[in-house]
């Protein structure tokens, strides 16, 4: 239509956004910029627990990693137990082997030329038999018998010259192992057999005028004579009869005793 006096008028527009009906724009057409401004999450929460209808995210569990085994660790507690047990093993292994040599009387009775009195002269072992004064002995040096009241000290005591027999085989009735060996022997020969004495309880030492043999050991009730100080045979003789042989108990005193030289009993 037209009006006088002037142009044609052009109708206005008005931009109105599309809705769903019911005053709300469509799902799809909510702009990101929107959710942002307000806060709200995806599902419907705010802030960690959402208090907007829905729970928020649930927190994630950590993924533990396991580290690597300590091998040096591994290494050095396995070498400890192959050493305990490979000195478990030796230690029953001579337990067994000291086991089978059997008792002390079946390993003195296996040492070649051993004398055992004990079985040849049982009247002569008979113990306590105190006598003062010099006593006479078939057996010399001698093995068992009467004998002076004190002993001859025998806390490894290596007597450079003759000692009394009265005082001697009272120290071998309380376990001693008398070391005798003929007057004259060379030095070093003396000298390996004190190694073998010097220092060690229930032993003495000392040297016999017109001995029968280079070296004799005497323990109560049994005797050994051999030629050489080197001979394996004495070892044997104090390992088996030292303490062993005793009559009055291996806690008989071996010190306390006459310390002085000469073959007149000294009480």
């Amino acid at each position: 239509m037209s009006t006088s006096g002037g142009s044609e008028r052009q109708p206005s527009t008005v931009k109105v956004d599309k809705t769903t009906g019911a005053g709300e724009p469509p799902a799809g057409d909510k702009k990101p910029a929107a959710r942002k401004a307000t806060g709200a999450r995806p599902g419907g929460g705010k802030g960690p627990q959402g208090k907007g209808g829905g729970k928020g995210r649930k927190p994630i569990t950590p993924v533990k990693v396991s580290g690597g085994r300590n091998w040096g660790a591994i290494l050095v507690a396995a070498a400890v137990g192959v050493l305990a047990l490979a000195i478990v093993g030796v230690a029953v292994f001579y337990a067994v082997k000291d086991k089978n040599k059997g008792t002390w009387e079946e390993q003195a009775a296996g040492i070649e030329g051993i004398v055992n009195y004990r079985e040849k002269d049982p009247e002569l072992v008979k113990g306590s038999q105190h006598q003062p004064g010099p006593i006479k002995y078939t057996v010399i040096p001698p093995v068992a018998g009467p004998h002076n009241p004190v002993p001859q000290n025998c806390m490894g005591d290596v007597y450079d010259a003759p000692i009394a027999n009265e005082h001697a085989v009272h120290s071998m009735e309380h376990g001693a192992v008398w070391v005798t060996y003929k007057s004259g022997l060379p030095a070093a020969d003396v000298q390996k057999l004190a190694d073998r004495v010097r220092g060690r309880e229930k032993m003495l030492m000392s040297p016999v005028e017109g001995l029968s043999s280079n070296v004799s050991l005497q323990a109560w009730g049994y005797q050994l004579k051999v030629a050489s100080v080197d001979d394996e045979r004495i070892d044997q003789f104090i390992k088996a009869l030292r303490v062993n042989a005793s009559i009055e108990g291996p806690t008989a005193a071996c010190d306390g005793g006459v310390t002085a030289t000469g073959t007149t009993p000294q009480s």
